[in-house]
Protein backbone atom coordinates (compact mmCIF):
# COMPACT_ATOMS: atom_id res chain seq x y z
CA UNK A 1 0.00 0.00 0.00
CA UNK A 2 1.21 3.74 -0.63
CA UNK A 3 0.69 6.12 2.20
CA UNK A 4 0.75 10.38 1.30
CA UNK A 5 1.17 12.11 4.22
CA UNK A 6 0.23 15.44 3.81
CA UNK A 7 1.03 18.02 6.78
CA UNK A 8 -0.20 21.11 5.34
CA UNK A 9 -3.02 20.38 2.81
CA UNK A 10 -5.05 23.33 0.93
CA UNK A 11 -7.76 23.98 -1.03
CA UNK A 12 -6.43 25.43 -4.30
CA UNK A 13 -8.09 28.21 -6.11
CA UNK A 14 -7.58 28.73 -9.42
CA UNK A 15 -8.85 32.07 -11.28
CA UNK A 16 -8.36 32.91 -14.82
CA UNK A 17 -7.22 36.66 -15.04
CA UNK A 18 -6.02 37.93 -18.24
CA UNK A 19 -3.58 40.84 -17.93
CA UNK A 20 -3.57 40.33 -14.35
CA UNK A 21 -2.82 44.45 -12.80
CA UNK A 22 -1.96 45.22 -9.34
CA UNK A 23 -4.20 47.50 -7.30
CA UNK A 24 -6.96 47.40 -9.17
CA UNK A 25 -10.21 45.33 -9.68
CA UNK A 26 -9.42 42.07 -10.97
CA UNK A 27 -12.35 39.96 -12.44
CA UNK A 28 -12.03 36.27 -12.87
CA UNK A 29 -12.45 34.45 -16.15
CA UNK A 30 -12.19 30.80 -15.06
CA UNK A 31 -12.09 29.40 -11.59
CA UNK A 32 -11.22 25.94 -10.07
CA UNK A 33 -11.45 24.87 -6.87
CA UNK A 34 -9.65 21.84 -5.74
CA UNK A 35 -8.54 19.05 -2.87
CA UNK A 36 -4.44 19.87 -2.90
CA UNK A 37 -1.80 19.65 -0.85
CA UNK A 38 1.63 17.78 -2.28
CA UNK A 39 0.78 14.49 -1.17
CA UNK A 40 -3.17 14.62 -2.00
CA UNK A 41 -1.99 15.78 -5.60
CA UNK A 42 -0.26 12.55 -4.77
CA UNK A 43 -3.29 10.31 -4.20
CA UNK A 44 -5.08 12.13 -6.74
CA UNK A 45 -2.31 10.90 -9.54
CA UNK A 46 -1.73 7.41 -8.51
CA UNK A 47 -5.90 7.19 -8.57
CA UNK A 48 -5.61 8.58 -12.38
CA UNK A 49 -2.83 5.93 -13.27
CA UNK A 50 -5.42 3.16 -11.93
CA UNK A 51 -3.52 2.93 -8.69
CA UNK A 52 -4.32 2.67 -4.96
CA UNK A 53 -2.96 4.97 -2.04
CA UNK A 54 -4.28 5.76 1.19
CA UNK A 55 -3.85 10.05 1.34
CA UNK A 56 -3.13 11.11 5.11
CA UNK A 57 -2.52 14.30 6.63
CA UNK A 58 -3.47 17.38 9.18
CA UNK A 59 -7.18 18.69 8.61
CA UNK A 60 -8.86 21.45 10.20
CA UNK A 61 -12.46 23.42 10.34
CA UNK A 62 -14.42 23.69 7.06
CA UNK A 63 -12.45 23.54 4.08
CA UNK A 64 -10.78 20.64 6.18
CA UNK A 65 -14.12 18.93 5.77
CA UNK A 66 -14.43 20.21 2.25
CA UNK A 67 -11.21 18.20 1.36
CA UNK A 68 -12.02 14.81 3.38
CA UNK A 69 -15.37 15.13 1.35
CA UNK A 70 -13.63 15.65 -2.04
CA UNK A 71 -11.81 12.46 -1.83
CA UNK A 72 -14.31 10.90 -0.51
CA UNK A 73 -16.37 11.51 -3.31
CA UNK A 74 -13.80 10.13 -5.72
CA UNK A 75 -13.34 7.04 -3.44
CA UNK A 76 -9.47 7.53 -2.68
CA UNK A 77 -9.17 6.37 1.08
CA UNK A 78 -8.35 8.13 3.34
CA UNK A 79 -7.21 8.68 6.66
CA UNK A 80 -7.33 12.30 8.17
CA UNK A 81 -6.38 13.59 11.84
CA UNK A 82 -8.99 16.72 12.26
CA UNK A 83 -7.35 19.72 14.47
CA UNK A 84 -8.57 23.22 15.77
CA UNK A 85 -8.09 25.94 13.43
CA UNK A 86 -8.84 26.30 9.81
CA UNK A 87 -7.16 24.18 6.59
CA UNK A 88 -5.29 26.75 4.33
CA UNK A 89 -6.82 28.44 0.93
CA UNK A 90 -4.27 29.31 -1.75
CA UNK A 91 -4.90 31.16 -4.31
CA UNK A 92 -3.19 30.90 -8.06
CA UNK A 93 -3.81 33.77 -10.43
CA UNK A 94 -3.13 32.60 -13.98
CA UNK A 95 -3.07 35.22 -16.87
CA UNK A 96 -2.64 33.63 -20.05
CA UNK A 97 -2.24 37.02 -22.17
CA UNK A 98 1.06 37.77 -20.09
CA UNK A 99 2.12 34.03 -19.41
CA UNK A 100 2.20 35.00 -15.72
CA UNK A 101 0.82 32.85 -12.27
CA UNK A 102 0.90 34.61 -9.43
CA UNK A 103 0.17 32.32 -6.09
CA UNK A 104 -0.67 33.73 -3.05
CA UNK A 105 -0.68 31.14 -0.26
CA UNK A 106 -1.82 31.31 2.84
CA UNK A 107 0.05 29.15 6.16
CA UNK A 108 -2.34 27.06 7.48
CA UNK A 109 -3.45 26.20 11.01
CA UNK A 110 -0.81 25.64 14.15
CA UNK A 111 0.06 22.06 14.75
CA UNK A 112 -0.19 21.92 19.10
CA UNK A 113 2.61 19.47 20.33
CA UNK A 114 0.54 16.85 21.20
CA UNK A 115 -1.65 16.51 18.27
CA UNK A 116 1.82 16.23 16.50
CA UNK A 117 2.60 13.86 18.05
CA UNK A 118 -0.37 11.81 17.97
CA UNK A 119 -0.28 12.22 13.86
CA UNK A 120 3.27 10.73 13.98
CA UNK A 121 2.02 7.65 15.72
CA UNK A 122 -0.84 7.47 13.49
CA UNK A 123 1.42 7.33 10.36
CA UNK A 124 3.87 4.97 11.71
CA UNK A 125 1.21 3.03 12.96
CA UNK A 126 0.08 2.85 9.36
CA UNK A 127 2.56 1.44 7.71
CA UNK A 128 3.98 -2.16 7.54
CA UNK A 129 7.10 -3.66 5.64
CA UNK A 130 5.21 -3.60 2.58
CA UNK A 131 4.11 0.16 2.21
CA UNK A 132 5.66 2.70 -0.11
CA UNK A 133 5.72 6.05 2.41
CA UNK A 134 5.60 9.60 0.37
CA UNK A 135 6.58 12.43 2.37
CA UNK A 136 5.91 15.80 0.20
CA UNK A 137 5.10 19.37 0.72
CA UNK A 138 5.47 21.92 3.04
CA UNK A 139 4.44 22.13 7.25
CA UNK A 140 2.39 24.18 9.60
CA UNK A 141 4.92 27.25 10.35
CA UNK A 142 5.12 26.03 13.81
CA UNK A 143 6.02 22.09 13.24
CA UNK A 144 9.88 21.41 13.52
CA UNK A 145 11.98 21.21 10.80
CA UNK A 146 13.25 17.64 11.70
CA UNK A 147 9.94 16.06 11.98
CA UNK A 148 10.41 14.13 8.11
CA UNK A 149 13.60 13.00 9.17
CA UNK A 150 11.73 11.49 12.03
CA UNK A 151 9.09 9.74 10.05
CA UNK A 152 11.35 8.31 7.93
CA UNK A 153 13.72 7.10 10.41
CA UNK A 154 10.51 5.27 12.26
CA UNK A 155 9.29 4.26 8.91
CA UNK A 156 12.61 2.49 7.83
CA UNK A 157 12.90 0.66 11.13
CA UNK A 158 9.47 -1.04 9.75
CA UNK A 159 11.44 -2.12 6.50
CA UNK A 160 9.26 0.62 4.95
CA UNK A 161 10.87 2.10 1.43
CA UNK A 162 10.47 6.16 1.93
CA UNK A 163 10.04 8.81 -0.40
CA UNK A 164 11.16 12.45 0.04
CA UNK A 165 10.14 15.30 -1.78
CA UNK A 166 10.43 18.62 0.12
CA UNK A 167 12.49 21.88 0.20
CA UNK A 168 14.82 23.69 2.37
CA UNK A 169 15.60 22.64 5.60
CA UNK A 170 12.89 19.78 5.83
CA UNK A 171 14.45 18.35 2.52
CA UNK A 172 18.25 18.79 3.95
CA UNK A 173 17.08 17.19 7.27
CA UNK A 174 15.31 14.15 5.94
CA UNK A 175 18.37 13.24 3.87
CA UNK A 176 19.83 12.26 6.79
CA UNK A 177 17.09 10.02 7.43
CA UNK A 178 18.64 8.13 4.33
CA UNK A 179 15.49 7.87 2.57
CA UNK A 180 14.74 5.27 -0.50
CA UNK A 181 13.97 8.10 -2.59
CA UNK A 182 14.31 11.84 -2.61
CA UNK A 183 12.90 13.88 -5.43
CA UNK A 184 14.77 17.72 -6.01
CA UNK A 185 14.45 19.96 -8.41
CA UNK A 186 17.22 21.95 -9.62
CA UNK A 187 16.96 25.22 -7.44
CA UNK A 188 16.19 22.64 -4.53
CA UNK A 189 19.58 20.87 -5.41
CA UNK A 190 20.96 24.64 -5.32
CA UNK A 191 19.78 25.34 -2.29
CA UNK A 192 21.27 22.20 -0.51
CA UNK A 193 24.94 22.34 -1.58
CA UNK A 194 25.01 26.09 -1.83
CA UNK A 195 26.35 25.86 -5.44
CA UNK A 196 24.48 27.30 -9.26
CA UNK A 197 23.43 24.54 -11.10
CA UNK A 198 24.41 25.17 -14.98
CA UNK A 199 24.36 22.41 -16.70
CA UNK A 200 23.34 18.40 -16.72
CA UNK A 201 27.36 17.28 -15.50
CA UNK A 202 26.67 19.66 -12.74
CA UNK A 203 23.24 17.67 -11.83
CA UNK A 204 24.92 14.96 -11.97
CA UNK A 205 27.70 15.57 -9.74
CA UNK A 206 25.28 16.89 -7.06
CA UNK A 207 22.60 14.40 -7.18
CA UNK A 208 25.26 11.47 -7.08
CA UNK A 209 26.69 12.98 -3.77
CA UNK A 210 22.96 12.93 -2.53
CA UNK A 211 23.25 8.93 -2.49
CA UNK A 212 25.88 9.58 -0.18
CA UNK A 213 22.89 10.17 2.39
CA UNK A 214 21.94 6.50 1.94
CA UNK A 215 19.52 7.63 -0.47
CA UNK A 216 18.96 4.94 -3.32
CA UNK A 217 17.22 6.97 -5.82
CA UNK A 218 17.50 10.73 -6.45
CA UNK A 219 15.19 11.69 -9.36
CA UNK A 220 16.05 16.06 -10.23
CA UNK A 221 13.37 17.43 -12.15
CA UNK A 222 14.47 20.11 -14.43
CA UNK A 223 10.90 21.46 -15.57
CA UNK A 224 10.48 21.68 -19.77
CA UNK A 225 14.49 20.81 -20.24
CA UNK A 226 13.23 16.80 -18.71
CA UNK A 227 14.97 15.34 -15.86
CA UNK A 228 17.79 13.31 -14.34
CA UNK A 229 17.45 10.03 -12.74
CA UNK A 230 20.08 8.73 -10.74
CA UNK A 231 21.12 5.67 -8.64
CA UNK A 232 23.62 3.42 -7.54
CA UNK A 233 24.75 2.07 -10.85
CA UNK A 234 23.19 4.10 -13.44
CA UNK A 235 22.14 7.50 -14.89
CA UNK A 236 19.00 8.28 -16.71
CA UNK A 237 19.16 11.73 -18.71
CA UNK A 238 15.80 12.40 -19.80
CA UNK A 239 14.58 14.92 -22.64
CA UNK A 240 11.59 17.34 -22.26
CA UNK A 241 8.34 16.63 -24.67
CA UNK A 242 7.10 19.78 -25.61
CA UNK A 243 3.84 20.52 -25.01
CA UNK A 244 0.97 23.32 -24.72
CA UNK A 245 1.55 23.89 -21.25
CA UNK A 246 -1.71 24.67 -19.15
CA UNK A 247 -0.68 24.81 -15.93
CA UNK A 248 2.75 23.55 -14.29
CA UNK A 249 1.00 23.40 -10.63
CA UNK A 250 1.30 19.81 -9.81
CA UNK A 251 3.30 18.43 -12.46
CA UNK A 252 6.18 17.05 -9.95
CA UNK A 253 3.41 15.40 -7.80
CA UNK A 254 2.44 13.88 -10.73
CA UNK A 255 5.84 12.70 -11.43
CA UNK A 256 6.51 11.06 -7.80
CA UNK A 257 2.69 9.16 -7.73
CA UNK A 258 4.06 7.56 -10.99
CA UNK A 259 7.13 6.70 -9.06
CA UNK A 260 5.59 5.65 -5.74
CA UNK A 261 3.67 3.33 -8.00
CA UNK A 262 6.44 1.75 -9.83
CA UNK A 263 8.17 1.03 -7.09
CA UNK A 264 5.12 -0.61 -5.60
CA UNK A 265 4.65 -2.68 -8.47
CA UNK A 266 8.45 -3.14 -8.74
CA UNK A 267 8.91 -1.78 -12.63
CA UNK A 268 12.68 -1.51 -14.33
CA UNK A 269 14.04 1.67 -14.43
CA UNK A 270 12.95 2.26 -17.96
CA UNK A 271 9.48 1.57 -17.19
CA UNK A 272 9.37 4.23 -14.31
CA UNK A 273 11.33 6.56 -16.02
CA UNK A 274 8.62 6.30 -19.11
CA UNK A 275 5.58 6.74 -16.82
CA UNK A 276 6.59 9.24 -14.53
CA UNK A 277 7.84 11.52 -17.07
CA UNK A 278 4.48 10.81 -19.27
CA UNK A 279 2.42 11.46 -15.96
CA UNK A 280 4.12 14.68 -15.81
CA UNK A 281 3.70 15.68 -18.92
CA UNK A 282 0.24 14.80 -19.17
CA UNK A 283 -0.21 16.90 -15.74
CA UNK A 284 0.81 20.01 -17.45
CA UNK A 285 -1.67 19.46 -20.27
CA UNK A 286 -4.01 20.23 -17.86
CA UNK A 287 -6.10 23.09 -15.99
CA UNK A 288 -5.40 23.59 -12.38
CA UNK A 289 -3.54 21.10 -10.13
CA UNK A 290 -5.52 18.20 -12.37
CA UNK A 291 -3.36 15.61 -13.01
CA UNK A 292 -3.29 13.83 -16.43
CA UNK A 293 -5.24 10.91 -17.47
CA UNK A 294 -4.30 7.86 -18.30
CA UNK A 295 -5.12 7.77 -21.85
CA UNK A 296 -3.12 11.29 -22.40
CA UNK A 297 -0.08 9.15 -20.47
CA UNK A 298 -0.46 5.97 -22.68
CA UNK A 299 -0.21 8.04 -25.67
CA UNK A 300 3.17 9.96 -24.23
CA UNK A 301 4.70 7.34 -23.16
CA UNK A 302 6.16 5.53 -26.20
CA UNK A 303 7.31 9.44 -27.10
CA UNK A 304 9.74 9.79 -23.65
CA UNK A 305 13.78 10.15 -24.71
CA UNK A 306 16.43 9.16 -22.57
CA UNK A 307 20.22 8.55 -22.44
CA UNK A 308 20.90 5.53 -20.19
CA UNK A 309 24.65 6.03 -18.43
CA UNK A 310 26.52 3.67 -16.32
CA UNK A 311 28.40 5.33 -13.14
CA UNK A 312 31.89 5.06 -13.48
CA UNK A 313 34.39 4.04 -10.51
CA UNK A 314 31.84 1.14 -8.96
Amino acid sequence: MILTITFNPAIDKTMIIDDFRLGRVNRESGLRIDAAGKGINVSKAIQNLDGKSRAMGILAGSAGEFIKDELDKVGIENDFLFIEGQTRTNVKVVDEMNNLVTDINENGPFVLEDDLKTFERKVIDSLSEDSIAVFSGSVPRNVDKEVYKRLISGAKAKGVKTVLDADGELLIEGLKAGPYLVKPNTHELEKIFSKGIKSTEDIIKYGEKLLEYGVEHVVVSCGGDGSVFINKKQIAIVKGIKVEVKSTVGAGDSMLAAIALAIDKGYSLEKTIKLAVAASVASVMKEGTQSGNIDDINKLVDKVEFKLIERRGL
